[in-house]
């Protein structure tokens, strides 16, 4: 695993290459935020953590360039924590195993982290670098981006201090960012006194799985399946055809990941067990052909299980079910002025239901503030007729384009001049904290890049070598190249 370490750029890939030695799944940020703090006392920088759990790092102008704009390198410590079914990774104690495939770098049986941990990577590099050339440079690494972005949204005013924020959490070398879609959580909820289940009924699980899952901003568009919505349409025909009932069901596990697996409890007359089972391969059958050329994986598995004592009161599970059923997922539009982006769209990403509670998290996005209102209440329409409470958290708003932005001009130059072609501006649908930071420091001028990541926030996530060397070269010479104020 170590041999990641001896690519290039080593000043890279040895702090990466760290990093996946220390546990930082969201929530559990104690031992990355001490690395760091570690790392800064050794580099001889300023380093301390701030009310929110960002780290903040702090390295003067080299000599004669202390005129230069100051420059605030951004990009977030936490890591979405998703393995394979086989694997017993903990996140919260085990290091993640890197290895060299090609011309990538994964993880073996869980997400590797390189979102974002190789734009933490790149900040190490810079501040522990004693031969850059430089002005003042301010370097945050968030808390928490992956879960709400809750270290960016609670950003002290004040502690930063700069003109320029070059964010590092872009997935796709060559393309500078200037703009992403902002985001909201809903949350339906319902409290249900359970029924008894008929002790004659026999019990099944059925399981979804084996989809790709994914970003639920960078990939929604790909039209991958989500393991919740296939698996309401399973569950509501048990329940039609074979006199099925839901006991519980879990599927999904991260608000911003697009749910592979999926899984129900159902009772049925055990006379009905066979046909439960055909059903499922019909189902099988019908997904597999209807994702032909996107899944490739799909299973769909009924195994019979020990009858549950309790299950969903009829009523309850019918409106849980259709609510399901009828909630949107997926893409509502594109941009019209960028018709190759996602405007607005909802992931469905987490259900839970089972002992006496239902809970379904949906996280919306859109880059209007208008369509987020409205997939907003859509949502709670759908929900509300199920009689179940809809609440919110964690909106934050969209980054405004600036094609104007005097860093992303820079960058275009000096990209051009290094690799001889055109880089490429634009927006995203995924959610960046530079809308949040700019919410609070509304001077600074922005711009996001990064190395080229594949399916972030799965366990085939992947870094493509071949572009962290001129990603690093490009913000090397970029950030030598700052004018002054």
């Amino acid at each position: 695993m170590s041999e990641i370490k001896n690519l290039n750029p080593a000043c890279i890939w040895k702090n990466f290459y760290a990093l996946t030695q220390v546990p930082r799944p969201s929530g559990h940020l104690e031992r990355i935020q001490q690395f760091l703090l570690d790392f800064g006392k050794e580099a001889g920088v300023e380093a301390f953590k701030d009310p929110a759990g960002n780290i903040v790092m702090r390295k003067p102008a080299s000599p004669g360039c202390e005129r230069k704009k100051g420059v605030i390198l951004q990009a977030h410590m936490d890591m979405v924590p998703q393995k394979t079914p086989e694997s017993t990774h903990n996140f919260e104690t085990d290091p993640i195993e890197p290895w060299i495939d090609g011309e990538w770098v994964k993880a073996k049986g869980t997400t590797l982290g390189a979102d974002n941990g190789l734009g933490v990577a790149a900040i190490m590099a810079i501040m522990e670098d004693k031969t850059l050339k430089h002005g003042p440079i301010n370097a945050l690494i968030t808390a928490d981006e992956e879960t709400g972005m809750y270290g960016a949204n609670d950003l002290p005013e004040g502690e930063l201090e700069g003109d320029i924020l070059m964010n590092l959490d872009s997935e796709h070398w060559g393309k500078f960012v200037i703009g992403s879609a902002g985001g909201i959580d809903v949350t339906a909820t319902l409290d249900y006194q359970e029924a008894e289940t008929d002790p004659e009924d026999a019990a099944v699980k059925v399981t979804v799985k084996g989809l790709r899952g994914g970003h639920s901003g960078l990939e929604i568009h790909e039209g991958r399946a989500n393991a919740n919505k296939l698996l309401v349409r399973l569950v509501r025909e048990a329940v039609e055809e074979l006199d099925a009932r839901l006991a519980c069901w879990q599927g999904g596990n991260m608000r911003n990941a697009i749910p592979f697996k999926a899984e129900a409890v159902l009772t049925l007359p055990k006379e009905n067990l066979e046909a439960m089972k055909e059903l499922a391969q019909d189902w099988l059958d019908d997904f597999t052909d209807e994702y032909k050329g996107i899944e490739t994986g799909i299973e769909v598995i009924c195994e019979a299980v020990e009858t549950p004592q309790t299950e969903v009161p009829v009523e309850i599970q019918d409106n849980l079910i259709n609510a399901i059923y009828g909630c949107h997922d997926g893409v509502i539009r594109m941009i019209p002025s960028y018709p190759s982006v996602v405007e607005t769209s909802s992931n469905l990403a987490i259900i839970n239901i089972g002992a006496g509670k239902a809970s379904l998290k949906i996280l919306a996005r859109s880059s209007r503030e208008d369509m987020k209102d409205y997939i907003v209440k859509t949502l709670e329409s759908c929900f509300s007729m199920a009689g179940m409470k809809v609440e919110t958290a964690g909106s934050y708003g969209g980054w405004d384009p600036n094609p104007d932005s005097e860093i992303l001009n820079l960058l275009l130059k000096e990209y051009k001049a290094l690799f001889g072609e055109d880089g490429i501006v634009q927006v995203d649908h995924a959610g960046l904290e530079c809308s949040v930071i700019l919410g609070k420091y509304p001077h600074l001028d922005v711009v996001s890049l990064g190395p080229t990541m594949k399916s972030p926030h799965t366990t085939t996530e992947r870094a493509l070598i071949k572009t962290v060397e001129p990603f690093w070269t490009l913000l090397k010479k970029t950030l030598e190249d700052i004018p002054e104020k």
